[in-house]
Order: structure tokens, then C-alpha cells, then sequence
């Protein structure tokens, strides 16, 4: 199975190597992975092309936000497996892909998601906190729960059939897309029970009271539009993130 990998970046210079890296060290090979550049004034583009050997297709150009440019990247995917992979993120083991295409095959699963481990900006990157998922029951939906949408990768019949990012949302897209999906009986979804992605603290959703508001808001707006819980499930949504700074972090994959 090919699996598409998908970066979006925008002026990403301090951090994209290593995302690049850890797409290049997997085990798996049959990985194509291609980067949507907001139009980055730094260095981005010159990491990029010195990267050319193993990106499979870029493109540069302005973007009206995140989620154009994820549907970009889906559009100009060809793999039977849609992923993304953030520009300050990385893949957390060697053998992550591998295994996620083992677990498409044996369980012949329409999406399958994981565990995120946050981590510092810090050299080194210190363990913040862990988003651990669980096996999927829909009535969790109500209570909050949804999986790190890093960790979650899709047939490309799921994107066919389903659509891409709304990209109204300047935030909450991707909840917004896992309430649609997630909510499907018809969508087979697999839980893999490893740390499959390192993701850097300070994303854009909480580095500022104005954006932590206008992401509940959003988040409201997904539920609705998805028909799926009330205000009660934004604040279950929020105490989540309070036991994942107190779960035990996980040493090892094995």
C-alpha cells in the first residue's frame, strides 16, 4: 500500500529537517510524502529543495489558512493511505508507518489513529504531555473524545467519499472532519495502541486566550453541524487535556 504523507509549512526553517528525517527513516518505503508551502520567506524553500530526492512533489504558493492547504496536499496525493505530518512534528519510531499499514491490512480498517506525545521546542524535546486514545465507541464522541488528528490516517476512499477539510473553520477543521468521519457506522476505525507522533507544544489553537476562544467557538459550531453533543461536551473536550498532563509517558513502543 502507498501512503501519502502530507506537510504543510509556512516559514518552518528551525524545525522541517526533522520532519523530513523522520519520514526518511521509516522501515516502510512505499511513502510519498509532499509538502504544502504557504509561501515561506525564510529558509523553508531551500530545505525543501535540498530535499528533493525524497519529497515526491512540493508546491509553493499562498493559501487561505491550514485547511486549504491540507486539501491541496490531498489533492496532489496519489497513495491508497492519506496522513499528515506537521512541520514541527515528527514520526516517533522508525517502524511507525510500517505498522499502520500492517494494521489497514489485517484489520482491513477504513482509518487508523494512535497516541501523540507533546513535546518542548527545547533541544532534546522534553515530554509535556500524552494524548493517549483508546478503542472507538461512539458514545465517547459526546464526552469530548476524539483522537490526535496527527496520528490519523485514512483510506483514500474515506477523503472520496466524505470530502476534505471544511475550510471556513480557521482552527477547528480538523475536529470538525473527525466528528465527520468518526460519527459513520460504515467507517471501519482501528485503534493502533502506540506513540505514533511527536508534536511540538504551541499550536495555533492555544497560544492565546483570543484563540482558545474562538476555537470553543468553533468547536461548538463543529458539534452542531455534525449533530453531535452540546456545550457539555466542549468542557469534557477541555478536561480531557488535564488527565493527559498527568498520564504516565510511555518509554517505549515494544
Amino acid at each position: 500500500m502507498k501512503v501519502s504523507i502530507i506537510t504543510s509549512t509556512f516559514n518552518s526553517e528551525r524545525s522541517l529537517q526533522k520532519t523530513i528525517d523522520s519520514v526518511i527513516f521509516q522501515d516502510y518505503k512505499n511513502i510519498e510524502h509532499i509538502v504544502v508551502d504557504g509561501g515561506s520567506t525564510d529558509n523553508t524553500l531551500n530545505i525543501i529543495s535540498a530535499n528533493q530526492a525524497t519529497i515526491s512533489n512540493y508546491i509553493s504558493e499562498n493559501d487561505k489558512g491550514i485547511y486549504d492547504a491540507l486539501n491541496k496536499g490531498i489533492k496532489l496525493s496519489t497513495g491508497d493511505i492519506i496522513g499528515f505530518l506537521n512541520s514541527d512534528d515528527i514520526l516517533a519510531d522508525k517502524n511507525v508507518v510500517s505498522r499502520i499499514v500492517q494494521t489497514f491490512l489485517t484489520h482491513k480498517t477504513d482509518v487508523v489513529y494512535g497516541d501523540l506525545l507533546y513535546v518542548s521546542n527545547s533541544e532534546g524535546g522534553i515530554a509535556i504531555r500524552f494524548w493517549k486514545s483508546n478503542e472507538f465507541n461512539p458514545r465517547q464522541l459526546k464526552f469530548g473524545w476524539m483522537p490526535p488528528h496527527p496520528t490519523v490516517y485514512c483510506r483514500r476512499k474515506v477523503y472520496e467519499q466524505y470530502g476534505g477539510y471544511d475550510e471556513t473553520y480557521k482552527i477547528s477543521g480538523d475536529y470538525d472532519y473527525i466528528l465527520r468521519i468518526f460519527k459513520e457506522v460504515d467507517v471501519i476505525k482501528s485503534y493502533l495502541p502506540i506513540t505514533m507522533v511527536k508534536m511540538e507544544v504551541g499550536g495555533v489553537s492555544n497560544n492565546s486566550v483570543s484563540n482558545i476562544f474562538q476555537k470553543s467557538v468553533e468547536d461548538f459550531a463543529a458539534l452542531r453541524k455534525n449533530n453531535v453533543g452540546s456545550v457539555f461536551t466542549i468542557f469534557c473536550k477541555y478536561a480531557r487535556k488535564i488527565f493527559q498532563f498527568m498520564a504516565l509517558i510511555p518509554i517505549s513502543n515494544k
